[in-house]
């Protein structure tokens, strides 16, 4: 018996800041091995700097993601900064970050993630293997912007929606926040190996479903 775990996502997926195999994917899948008994493969299809709508698109149109979501027991999703970066840079003037154009992207994220899930689920409809989806939260890449404090929240608000039987919510805002320093690499943006660690942990803590 073995397991297949595909990974989707942005520069998180990819372990973008930490050594080689330090990433939350690596991690992760050692120690759904460790939990499960059994030898996990694993499918990283993470591409640094995708947006919530390049995953949606690449969900409908691409076979290879298609095909690793049909074949996947265990899948991740860690998607939506880019979207909150791409806001802020856009967005940002001599009063700070216009508000009207981060509310705009964040109405936009909820849509294209409300995609993504409605995706997977069709491509996983009709399966008679158990499986299981995990959704990694957002941490604020700008703690000390106000207004995007309140952006990440409102996106890990709705996209904890989704939580059930299936789909888990791996919350890492609070473990972040206040502990940047310590869990961010260089460039105060992504993970360090101890930030994905924490991030992996919290995937753990949800347990495997009917994986079991």
């Amino acid at each position: 018996m073995s397991f297949q775990y595909t990974a989707l996502g942005d520069s998180l997926t990819t372990g973008f800041g930490a050594l080689p195999g330090n990433g939350f994917v690596p991690v992760y899948r050692r120690t759904a091995e460790s939990r499960l008994g059994s030898f996990v493969a694993s499918s990283n299809l993470g591409v640094n700097g995708m947006t919530t709508a390049e995953l949606e698109q690449r969900l409908r149109r691409s076979n290879v993601f298609r095909q690793s979501v049909r074949e996947a027991d265990i899948i991740t999703i860690s998607i939506g900064g880019n979207d909150l970066i791409r806001a802020a840079k856009s967005g940002s003037g001599p009063n700070g970050i216009s508000p009207r154009v981060l509310q705009k992207s964040l109405q936009e994220c909820r849509q294209n993630f409300g995609g993504i899930m409605n995706s997977l689920g069709q491509l996983k409809a009709g399966t008679r293997e158990p499986y299981i989806i995990r959704i990694v939260g957002l941490y604020n890449p700008y703690p000390q912007v106000e207004e995007a404090t309140a952006w990440v929240r409102q996106f890990n608000q709705y996209a904890s929606g989704y939580s059930s039987r299936v789909v888990g919510f791996a919350s890492i805002y609070g473990e972040f926040a206040g502990n940047e320093r310590g869990l961010l690499s260089i460039d105060h943006l992504h993970p360090n190996g101890r930030g994905y660690r924490v991030i992996a942990s919290k995937l753990d803590g949800l347990g495997y479903g009917m994986l079991y």
